[in-house]
């Protein structure tokens, strides 16, 4: 496994990353939905058109996956990742449907050393997603853990 390139320290506060787009795909949105979030309007087109969304929509759970791929394929994969500790905030502001072309950002809004851990990073970061037509989709709020490159150098 190669050495990652980003740690702890390649996270400023006020950074704000371009982390992907992706084309939302209508199989996907319904083979993901049968398998976990089996609500009618997101697995039956007929049942969905009849629904207070008047078609079918990804699964939000979906778009937090597809969201997480472009976070593992923008950054995650090449860092020095050691997980979360867990996502404080997502909200599901307009319906995702097939079709939708959707895109991610990423913003660090704080970062610490663990007082415990100083070979630990945390690093909050603001994720949003936008369609298309540039409309806010979903957004999350959440930390990561990094390892700190310098260990006791690091601020």
């Amino acid at each position: 496994m190669a050495e990652p390139s980003l740690f702890y320290e390649d996270f400023a506060v006020g950074d704000t990353v371009e982390m992907g787009r992706r084309l939302v795909d209508r199989d996907e949105v319904i083979a993901f939905a049968r398998a976990y979030d089996p609500q009618p309007f997101h697995v039956d087109e007929q049942a969905a058109r009849e629904s207070f969304f008047g078609g079918l929509i990804a699964s939000g759970w979906h778009t937090c996956a597809m969201v997480m791929r472009m976070m593992c394929d923008s950054y995650l994969l090449d860092a020095a990742s050691l997980g979360s500790p867990g996502v404080d905030q997502v909200r599901w502001l307009k319906p995702v449907r097939p079709g939708d072309e959707i895109r991610a950002v990423r913003t660090v809004t704080g970062r610490r050393v663990s007082r415990t851990r100083p070979e630990v990073g945390i690093v909050d970061s603001r994720w949003e997603v936008f369609n298309q037509h540039g409309e806010l989709v979903m957004s999350m709020v959440g930390t990561g853990m990094f390892r700190v490159r310098n260990p006791g150098a690091a601020s």
